[in-house]
């Protein structure tokens, strides 16, 4: 536990805290002192993201420092791993920008690598981080992708193309018959009372809906779940049964 303990005490965040004291230095001087809140608030937003940031690569950076090497890797056919290169890096754009994760590849002739650190951390196949894809999702909900990939520059510091926001969306579209199959319930008849994880089962998407507010997405919800919606009365749904 000591020698955990010290790998953190021997600068693994040296490079945060000199972004924080950064910012408290700018906080302190005159500048800051001659700004007005609006100013100051756009300032912090944006070095706040830079610092969060620094904050998760060098967490990053010191997992992989303590990343053990294992003595056995194989694949889900049983197929082994022979050798291992350490320092295989890959990036990952994230809602605080864009990181470099570092873990050790397992390797064999005409074999995919393998690297396990990579599930330890969940890490998506693609280049964009799960918080990044529910965000995108999120704002798609709200109108035109390109709308959405604004709203997330704005909201992120992080730059993500019309085109990417897009893809970013449908990806957390998918399983969505799975999950709708998992969570559905018997529907009341008598009290009307339709249950959001039931709304697009039984009611199209071109019912009328109000929404109600954002609610974060998991992987499995559809784009246009993203919006916590209560149906608004229409002349299908006042129709007593059978008519």
């Amino acid at each position: 536990m000591q020698e955990y303990a010290s790998q953190t005490a021997d600068g693994a965040f040296a490079d945060s805290s000199a972004r924080f004291g950064a910012m408290v230095d700018f906080l302190s001087g005159e500048q800051a002192a001659g700004m007005t809140h609006a100013e100051l608030e756009e300032r912090l937003h944006a070095d706040g993201m830079r610092l969060l940031c620094q904050l998760l690569q060098d967490s990053l950076d010191l997992r992989a420092s303590r990343e053990a090497r294992l003595g056995e890797v194989a694949d889900v056919d049983g197929r082994l791993r022979g050798w291992a290169e350490v320092g295989r890096q890959r990036s990952l754009a994230t809602r605080f920008g864009e990181v470099v994760v570092t873990r050790i590849a397992y390797r064999a002739r005409e074999r995919v690598d393998l690297h396990p650190a990579d599930g330890v951390l969940n890490l998506p196949a693609e280049k964009h981080s799960h918080g990044l894809r529910r965000l995108a999702a999120a704002e798609a909900a709200r109108g035109s992708f390109a709308d959405a990939a604004a709203a997330i520059e704005r909201a992120t510091t992080v730059r993500v193309g019309k085109r990417q926001v897009e893809a970013l969306a449908a990806a957390a579209a998918v399983d969505v018959d799975a999950f709708y199959a998992a969570h559905a319930q018997p529907i009341s008849v008598s009290t009307g009372v339709i249950t959001r994880s039931l709304l697009a089962v039984y009611l199209p998407c071109s019912e009328r809906v109000e929404p109600r507010g954002l609610e974060p997405l998991t992987p499995t919800l559809p784009v246009w779940c993203a919006t916590n919606c209560a149906t608004a009365p229409s002349a299908r749904r006042d129709r007593a049964p059978g008519q």
